[in-house]
């Protein structure tokens, strides 16, 4: 949590008023007060500028959404996984087209439309997605594991045999789907 921090602008006792509401407004910030009210001409000002105004009476319900708003301003954590991997069999080139690669899929299954990469002598040749897949002469939406198949990458044609086929996807992290929910769950307090 250290991109993101609280900055406090005022701090106060007594009730909350139409001053503290116009300060959150042009500051771009949200009230939170602790065993108070506002008054009825900052309530209505409130809701007209559309400030967020947090009440509280328990502190420790205050902290934690402080804490989960924090959290939910941090950037979400994507984690790749790989889906498929293909080994490249042969290499054909057609008209109009551009070089298909016959593979033999050796895990997961390949998937049209997904994300993949171009492997060469263990190096990342080339990243994009699958754009054609097809078994035998018909065209697939995905191939599983043990199944040969016709492989078409997107705006590539560098194509050898013995190249590899990766299909992946990127996945938001359950540390970052908690911090996402939690900050739900702030928002409709």
């Amino acid at each position: 949590m250290e991109d993101v921090r609280i900055r406090v602008l005022h701090g106060a006792v007594g009730g909350i008023t139409e001053t503290d509401v116009n300060l959150a407004a042009a500051s771009n910030a949200i009230i939170i007060g602790f065993n108070i009210r506002p008054t009825e001409k900052a309530r209505a000002l409130a809701e007209a500028e559309a400030v967020d105004i947090r009440l509280y009476s328990i502190i420790y319900n205050a902290i934690d959404d402080v804490k989960a708003a924090l959290e939910g301003m941090l950037e979400p954590v994507f984690e790749e996984k790989i889906t498929g991997r293909a080994e490249v069999r042969d290499a054909f080139h057609i008209k109009r087209i551009g070089t298909i690669a016959g593979c033999l899929v050796s895990s997961g299954k390949i998937v049209r439309g997904s994300d993949a990469r171009l492997i060469r002598d263990d190096m990342v040749i080339y990243t994009g997605k699958v754009s054609s897949l097809r078994r035998f002469k018909d065209d697939a939406k995905e191939v599983a594991s043990g199944y040969e198949c016709g492989i078409g990458l997107e705006k590539y044609n560098d194509i050898k045999v013995s190249d590899v086929i990766e299909t992946f996807s990127m996945e938001e992290t359950e540390a970052s789907k908690a911090r996402a929910g939690a900050q739900q769950k702030v928002g409709s307090s």
